[in-house]
């Protein structure tokens, strides 16, 4: 293939990789997604005037698709559903803003219909025209701007409201981990905020919790039953990571990986635990 072509692939597949995370929620699907846009491309690239318009137009597509095949799959899910987490180190800078990968962000995307999520990403995140939005999705442009503001009125409360300096957001995940693994429940009710939740996503291959944990007393009553049961596992390790844009953990356990991501309240302390356990959205740690 000419090295141009392959060059002008190459030059927005990161814009491609971000898009497709938002829409999909899966890392491994949004990279999915980016090498059957470069299958087009492939067959298609001598006769593109704009590459980038052209990739971003195939990717959206592909993945409204996978959207759509996707829909009783994740309506049959066994327990809650979590986005497959966004895992960078703490030492690098961060390669995306927090509040565009949130956990609480991509779940308000998950609300809406395909073509919402594809017009609110393409338009309030990746800040295209309308007139653009449109001649992706081939509706018109007064669909498209309708379509926008049913989005917004779905998201508008789930970036996060509320940070904290990255470094004390790395204590209270540190300290976190530490309270549970020494089951200081005291300590560990000292982190939370009172209406504090937890979602735990084991996909029904991993133990976890089939519902939304409500509240301090009920986040502390799982891992009080954890113990209770089979004791905190000994043998793991964590370590400090960015995950989804924020400073969260990767711990390393006898039956597998495991990642928390943390959003906190007004009063600096941790208002929501999103814990990830499903093997199959930790593949791609490694």
């Amino acid at each position: 293939m000419d090295p141009a072509l392959v060059n002008a692939f190459e030059a927005q597949r990161p814009r491609l990789r971000r898009l497709a995370y938002r829409m999909l929620g899966s890392v491994s699907e949004a990279e999915d997604a980016v090498q059957d846009a470069w299958l087009r491309w492939t067959r298609a690239a001598g006769k593109v005037d704009d590459p980038a318009a052209w990739l971003v137009r195939a990717t959206t597509r592909l993945c409204i698709d996978r959207l759509r095949r996707a829909k009783a799959e994740r309506e049959a899910y066994r327990g809650p559903w979590l986005p497959e987490p966004l895992i960078e180190p703490l030492t690098e800078d961060p390669v995306e803003k927090a509040e565009e990968v949130s956990v609480a962000f991509l779940l308000a995307l998950e609300r809406l219909s395909p073509l919402e999520r594809a017009v609110f990403l393409l338009h309030d995140v990746f800040d295209q025209e309308y007139a653009q939005v449109a001649e992706t999705l081939g509706r018109s442009e007064a669909a498209v701007r309708q379509l926008a503001s049913r989005a917004r009125g779905h998201v508008q409360d789930a970036r996060p409201r509320f940070s904290v300096d990255e470094s004390r957001a790395k204590e209270l995940a540190e300290a976190f981990m530490i309270a549970t693994a020494e089951a200081d429940y005291g300590r560990l009710a000292s982190l939370l905020t009172e209406d504090a939740i937890m979602v735990t996503d084991g996909g029904g291959k991993r133990p976890a919790a089939l519902r939304v944990l409500v509240g301090r007393h009920d986040i502390i009553g799982l891992f009080e039953g954890i113990r209770w049961r089979a004791g905190f596992p000994k043998q793991g390790s964590f370590e400090a990571v960015r995950v989804n844009g924020a400073p969260g953990l990767l711990l390393h356990l006898p039956d597998g990986p495991e990642t928390m991501a943390f959003e906190h309240g007004e009063d600096g302390r941790i208002a929501a635990i999103y814990a990830m356990r499903n093997p199959e959205k930790l593949a791609h740690i490694g």
